[in-house]
């Protein structure tokens, strides 16, 4: 195992952080949370609470002075001692998320870090002492009790409970080297204001004021920017703050909210992109989220020299040049699964609706014109559905079609077990010839651009029922006029199509518009509210999932690994080209800086490698240099 040599730190150079408590280390006012355990059965309860709150709030914004504002606190929350062991427990079970986080650093650094509070040492000290902040470090204010035990006032000789407290408090301190100030309220600004610091962030993980970030040197979301501003560790490699994320084409809130609650930067955007559009939005983005519209070129991809991930929030990924993807170590996610049965039932209802002719038969009706007739009409018991492409749609899909009373036959290129009593078919050929109704269900890669034409219509049985709501590249739509017309085809679903609008307010064009018999769709096979919050759930799981471990489950292009969660390490994920002797090449690097490793995972396709090794965490950071001087080297990563 290899350490570094510890050298101390020069008290000029020294950095020291001083820390608002209330809404800064823990995620509450302190003060509110007392209210609420004093007064807990008080019919007024929830009149002073609120007014305890709108008290804070007016000495946090400066409007109100802080001694004012502390007083009538004091007064009418009428608190008593037994309270704040009560008091303390509450406020443990809420630090703030980026304290918890960066725990192990605070504590083995703790001489840096200060509390400087217009809060209370009773509550204060059994709370930061367990990250390793002594009582010697506690600055804040002290109860005055009466003899029955009841808090009724507070020491009006400390520094602290006086108004401009803080910058009188840190003066008399006397530190030596650059001193920056992180809190929530105005009272922390002060501070900076008086000249005493060099810094002040604003920290807005739990609350934000706008007179407060507009007075600060930096708005901080969370502790790790500032330990990332100031170039120190931190439970994070890189604050999840400063980690952009772009949405494009209307996606589910709930995919936004996950990915805003893990920290992330989102931008929304409910239309899709141009290629020239896309490719300036694309500059600094770290995350794209878009589904079928919008295409990822290799032009795109050439602009997106921060982008980690793509995530498509559909099943397909034919939209994306994953090849381009690849070379730069750019991973790939969506959703093969999260929308089949939305895609699924919408065919079997096209198919009843097209074999009972009702699409016209219902148009006439708001025309006004009644015919009642048994023309052109049929069951779909007992006719022969043929399925193109028996993935997971197709195969899902032919159990559905068979509990209705359809025969299912199939044709795939590769090899695969039939459902239930479904049969495959030697050749495309042979299950045309057979088929009342043919629903395509293929991906979207090149080598099926006008898989049906006109040949293919020509093989099949005259009034066939025909449906694609695969891709719009796969069928040659202007053969499919042609056999709708001359009644080759009976009737069409289609759900696809080569040009789309890239928003609701675009004109759609399509030579299949006014032909009879025919269901046209704006792309909404999957387009139901189940199976959007099935993709808004697990395309950014995957997504977050790669950020924070490496791990690349589900990915497209990507070799497959499943890593777990990093506990005291550091990962070093390394993406190359997949050429022999590149894992030699990691390890002797490794080796020659005599780093001790912890795990190792290795996994390679056709084109690339995926490395990733967990080791101590002291190790010197030429070491990274040297791994991206690989000559194989895509991308390289470092995870805390």
């Amino acid at each position: 195992m290899h350490f570094e040599k510890y050298t101390p730190i020069p008290l000029e150079e020294k950095k020291h952080f001083i820390i608002d408590f209330d809404s800064t280390f823990t995620k509450v006012e302190a003060l509110d949370i007392l209210a609420e355990i004093a007064l807990e059965g008080n019919s007024e309860k929830e009149a002073v609470i609120n007014r305890v709150k709108e008290v804070t709030d007016l000495g946090m914004g400066g409007e109100l002075s802080f001694r004012d504002s502390l007083e009538e606190r004091i007064s009418i929350i009428k608190a008593h001692k037994n309270h704040i062991p009560l008091l303390v427990n509450s406020l443990k079970k809420n630090i703030s998320n980026s304290f918890k986080r960066n725990k192990e650093f605070i504590k083995n650094n703790s001489d840096q870090f200060y509390i400087l509070s217009n809060g209370f040492k009773e509550f204060i000290i059994p709370v930061v002492i367990e990250y390793g902040i002594e009582a010697k470090n506690v600055y804040a204010n002290e109860f005055v009790f009466d003899a029955e035990g009841y808090i009724i006032s507070f020491n009006k000789n400390n520094v602290l409970s006086s108004n401009k407290g803080k910058p009188k408090q840190i003066e008399m301190l006397k530190l030596k080297g650059e001193v920056h100030v992180l809190g929530d309220g105005f009272t922390d600004y002060e501070i900076k204001q008086a000249g005493f610091a060099k810094t002040f962030y604003a920290f807005t993980e739990n609350i934000k004021r706008e007179k407060v970030i507009n007075h600060a040197d930096f708005e901080v979301p969370n502790l790790d920017e500032v330990f990332y501003q100031n170039n120190m560790e931190r439970a994070l490699s890189y604050p999840k703050s400063r980690i952009k994320v772009l949405l494009l084409e209307n996606v589910h809130e709930n995919a936004i909210s996950k990915l805003r609650s893990e920290g992330y930067q989102i931008n929304v955007y409910n239309a899709g992109m141009s290629e020239g559009d896309l490719c300036k939005a694309i500059k600094d983005v770290s995350i794209l989220g878009i589904r079928s519209k919008t295409q990822v070129t290799e032009k795109v991809l050439s602009h997106a020299k921060r982008l980690l991930a793509i995530g498509a929030f559909c099943i397909g990924t034919n939209q994306i040049e994953i090849k381009s993807a690849q070379k730069r170590g750019i991973a790939v996610f969506n959703a093969p699964y999260s929308n089949t049965r939305s895609v699924v039932e919408l065919v079997v209802a096209e198919i009843i609706i097209l074999m009972r002719n009702l699409f016209d038969k219902i148009a006439k009706m708001h025309q006004g014109e009644w015919n009642k007739s048994a023309h052109n009409s049929f069951e779909v018991r007992g006719k022969t559905l043929g399925i193109i492409g028996y993935g997971n749609i197709g195969s899902q899909l032919s159990i559905v079609a068979e509990s209705l009373g359809m025969k299912v036959i199939y044709f795939d290129l590769i090899e695969k077990l039939g459902l239930g009593n479904v049969s495959p078919c030697e050749s495309l050929e042979e299950l045309m010839a057979q088929s009342d109704v043919i629903s395509v269900h293929v991906d979207g890669r090149k080598e099926n651009n006008n898989l049906i034409g006109k040949l293919q219509f020509d093989l099949m049985k005259p009034g066939v029922i025909f449906l694609n709501l695969s891709r719009g590249n796969v069928v040659n739509n202007k053969d499919l006029k042609n056999a709708i017309q001359s009644g080759q085809v009976g009737g069409a679903g289609v759900d696809v199509f080569p040009k789309e609008p890239m928003s609701n307010e675009q004109e759609f064009l399509s030579e299949l518009r006014g032909l009879p018999n025919t269901i046209l769709t704006p792309h909404i096979g999957g387009s139901t509210l189940e199976a959007q919050k099935n993709i808004a759930n697990f395309v950014p799981s995957r997504i977050i999932d790669y950020i924070n471990t490496g791990s690349t489950s589900n990915t497209v292009g990507f070799p497959n690994i499943t890593l777990p969660i990093l506990h005291d390490a550091h990962r070093f994920i390394h993406i190359h080209t997949n050429a022999a002797g590149v894992m030699a090449k990691i390890n002797n690097i490794l080796a020659h800086n005599k780093l001790n490793v912890v795990g190792q995972y290795l996994k390679t396709n056709e084109n690339i490698g995926y490395v990733i090794t967990d080791i101590d965490k002291k190790y010197d950071k030429e070491v990274i240099k040297e791994l991206k001087g690989i000559n194989e080297t895509i991308r390289f990563r470092v995870l805390y």
